[in-house]
């Protein structure tokens, strides 16, 4: 069992989502780095797609009346436990009874991901844990945590292991978002593409698990109407306003404005980590390039020596 003392800015329980239904607008959803969760169970001894909290912005205060086995990635966001101890990122964690983990803010990046041994026991909808708060589905009651909340943990199997994980390469905050080709880039006239390869943009406090809205140099020269098409979470849609949007991870099911590019996905883990005020720019890759980033971009995961 965890309570909820203080919650965060924005805690929702999330697994891997629930694919399959996007025939019916409903989004895969699931972690905004998936990876990370992945890992996180790994550090833990659970299945992959077991359900974890993705933390943003700031985190939140948990108490652990019978203790637990934790671990963390994703942003190293500043977190403390029982007696001033520091909570390792990336590693196994066995938290004594009755303890507190304060987890507070990061000093770059936006999101985190805990994962508890034993997974959180939460109701699955439509065969998933993760929550979709537009439709108030999934999670904890359909939202965000919430001071006073209490979150059940299932039953942990087998031993415990401490392990450690090491994340792929960073690339750097200043590390251009690689793209490739969206469906309708032709449409867009020489100085609409020069203002979306060669700009700047800031991401909108407006932005969310829908989609990352951005501010930055007028993308123009498309047709302002397209035909309804299908979308998914990458996409780059470019509104008459000119100022693009990536597609998020509740983001819909299908869209009418033109899509210049669309992120790979070894790059989704730098939009889960923009926060608002960042500035993002983007470079194009082949769909080839794109094929070999994705096949190294790995964790290693071992035992402490």
């Amino acid at each position: 069992m965890i309570e909820v003392m203080r919650a965060g800015l924005c805690d929702l329980v999330m697994d891997t989502g629930r694919p399959g239904w996007r025939r019916l607008g409903v989004p895969a959803g699931g972690a905004a780095d998936p990876a990370a969760l992945q890992v996180a169970n790994q550090l833990v001894g659970n299945p992959p797609d077991a359900a974890g909290l993705e933390i943003v912005g700031r985190g939140p205060h948990l108490h652990f009346p019978r203790g637990g086995v934790i671990a963390l990635t994703g942003a190293p966001f500043r977190a403390a436990r029982a007696a001033g101890l520091t909570a390792g990122w990336n590693q196994t964690l066995v938290l004594a009874a009755s303890e507190i983990l304060r987890i507070e803010t990061p000093d770059a990046g936006y999101r985190c991901w805990l994962a508890v041994r034993g997974g959180l026991a939460v109701p699955p909808v439509l065969g998933s844990a993760s929550t979709l708060p537009q439709a108030g589905w999934g999670g904890h009651r359909g939202r965000p945590l919430r001071a006073g909340d209490t979150l059940h943990v299932g039953r942990p199997e087998g031993g415990v292991r401490l392990m450690r994980a090491q994340a792929p390469v960073d690339r750097g905050d200043d590390a251009p978002v690689r793209v490739v080709s969206g469906p309708q880039s032709a449409a867009f006239d020489d100085a609409g593409l020069a203002a979306f390869f060669g700009g700047r943009f800031r991401v909108a406090a407006e932005s969310d698990r829908r989609g990352l809205r951005l501010a930055g140099p007028c993308v123009t020269g498309s047709a302002a109407d397209w035909p309804t098409q299908g979308v998914l979470p990458g996409a780059i849609q470019v509104p008459p306003d000119g100022q693009p949007i990536v597609l998020g991870w509740d983001g819909p099911a299908t869209g009418g404005y033109p899509v210049i590019a669309t992120v790979i996905s070894v790059d989704w883990p730098r939009l889960a980590q923009a926060r608002p005020g960042d500035r993002l720019r983007f470079q194009t890759v082949t769909v080839d390039q794109a094929r070999m980033l994705a096949a190294g971009d790995t964790w290693t995961v071992s035992e402490w020596a």
